[in-house]
């Protein structure tokens, strides 16, 4: 289905919808035609002005509204994820707790778009001006999301941008379509204009691109695959851009950490959702004095976790998305090993499911090492001194997030200051993402921020006011 101008539409091109366990068909969404698209962007602009109407405080009583909706309907929501994504039925409801969470920062940060005072006459050809600014809505949001997180990744979209009165238009993953259809309903619900939200399902080269270039979109929100994110950027023309494009975070363990601690948080922030998570840990370096003795606690946490249904709330690591994303995988384990790599665990693939493996001895030139894995895969290398860590976490293209176990403050500091990522972690896993913090990377990580309070920097503009006193 799409929801364009108040309505639910069917066309006659669908795209099949597959569990990626079972791989049965959960059903089947209809893909825009052309027409739709600018059908779409029309209603936005109508959208644009009713939202225009609602003072701040309409605004964020639909937002919570929302997220009470969602409490509501929590574990019907949580199942609809897993049928969809193959996440683990306890990931599934963790996210859908966050999207609870993010939805209700956005209902907050509503009331909070602030202006400032302008001092005009701080110059001396602007004696007798006073004056201020104000935050004012950018325009029309198209919302570009993954499949990985459709539910809480979309609210970080959608809930700022209504915070401050940009229509979205929403265009999911074409493997997680379904999620978002929930939510347009839920936004619905809670008293939402109903032009200003849109969703056009559908592959991403057909409605996506045309999408992007269209000259009457303000914002392009994306989250992604670098691949993607590159041809975008050359598609969008003179918008903004909120972009978050991937990375393979890096996590560093010194001799000084807990180590037992260290282990558990890696081996978890490497494998949740089958390692399928922008800021999954892909590299980690360990000290040489601890080498052996954190291998074999890496290798005990690891292989704790349960693969398999991802109903079963033993399940700890799921499937991946697709057979070939598994396929894909493998196949750069397999080169890694080739190159010198040796696998300590794992390495097996059983259609979807990828059992987690660990890597170690990882050469620089492997893919596994410098691409985004997005697989339950961890490289483990050696590092001696800490100017070498920090050489080693900086060698990638990417820089969302790293992290670093020490005792030692001077350390942490260290990285705070030279490595080259949005975020740095100390003593956990560059996988820990608070919804309200400023979440977003350098280098090819990225552009722009989210988090609703500082998304909605991103969505608004700035309108300077100034009086002239003396005429």
């Amino acid at each position: 289905m799409l929801f364009i101008g108040g309505k639910w539409l069917r066309r006659k091109q669908e795209l099949s919808v597959y569990n990626p366990y079972t791989f049965e068909e959960i059903g089947k969404v209809s893909i825009p035609e052309d027409k739709d698209i600018e059908f779409a962007v029309e209603r936005a602009k109508i959208g644009l002005r009713e939202l225009a109407k609602l003072s701040s405080c309409e605004k964020s009583r639909i937002l919570l509204s929302v997220a009470e909706r969602i409490r509501a309907d929590k574990e019907r929501l949580a199942k609809i994820l897993v049928m969809e994504v193959g996440k683990t039925i306890r990931e599934a409801r963790t996210e859908v707790a966050r999207a609870i969470e993010t939805f209700t920062l956005s209902a907050e940060e509503a009331k909070r778009i602030y202006g400032e005072t302008v001092p005009y006459d701080s110059v001396p050809y602007g004696k007798g001006r006073k004056g201020f600014y104000i935050r004012v809505p950018a325009g029309i949001v198209l919302a570009i999301a993954p499949f990985n997180f459709p539910f809480n990744l979309v609210a970080h979209k959608v809930g700022p941008a209504l915070a401050c009165g940009d229509p979205v238009i929403l265009k999911p993953s074409s493997l997680t379509p379904f999620i978002a259809i929930e939510l347009v309903k839920i936004l619905l619900d809670a008293g939402l204009p109903p032009d200003a939200i849109a969703l056009l399902p559908g592959p991403g080269g057909k409605i996506g691109d045309k999408l992007v270039s269209h000259p009457d979109i303000r914002i392009v929100s994306f989250t992604g695959s670098l691949e993607v994110a590159e041809r975008l950027t050359r598609l969008a023309g003179f918008k903004r851009l909120i972009i978050e494009a991937g990375s393979n975070s890096a996590c560093v363990v010194f001799d000084d950490a807990n180590l037992e601690f260290a282990a558990k948080r890696i081996a978890i922030g490497a494998m949740t959702l089958a390692g399928q998570v922008c800021i999954s840990v892909q590299r980690v370096f360990v000290h040489n004095n601890i080498w052996n003795e954190f291998i074999d606690l890496l290798k005990q946490e690891v292989e704790k976790l349960k693969l398999g249904d991802p109903m079963d709330e033993s399940t700890d690591v799921g499937p991946m998305i697709t057979e070939d994303a598994a396929e894909r995988a493998k196949n750069w384990v397999d080169e890694a090993v080739k190159l010198g790599a040796r696998i300590i665990t794992g390495g097996k693939v059983n259609n979807s499911l990828f059992a987690p493996t660990i890597l170690i001895n990882v050469p620089r030139t492997a893919k596994i090492y410098h691409e985004e894995a997005f697989a339950p895969v961890v490289c483990v290398n050696k590092f001696n001194t800490v100017d070498e860590a920090i050489e080693l976490t900086n060698d990638t293209k990417y820089g969302l997030q790293a992290g670093v176990f020490t005792s030692n403050l001077k350390i942490a500091f260290e990285f705070i200051n030279h490595v080259d990522a949005g975020g740095i972690i100390i003593n956990d896993v560059p996988t820990f993402r608070a919804d309200p913090m400023p979440y977003g990377g350098m280098k090819l990580s990225g552009l722009g921020r989210e988090g609703p309070k500082f998304a909605i920097e991103e969505l608004t503009e700035i309108k300077s006011v100034c009086f002239n006193l003396e005429n």
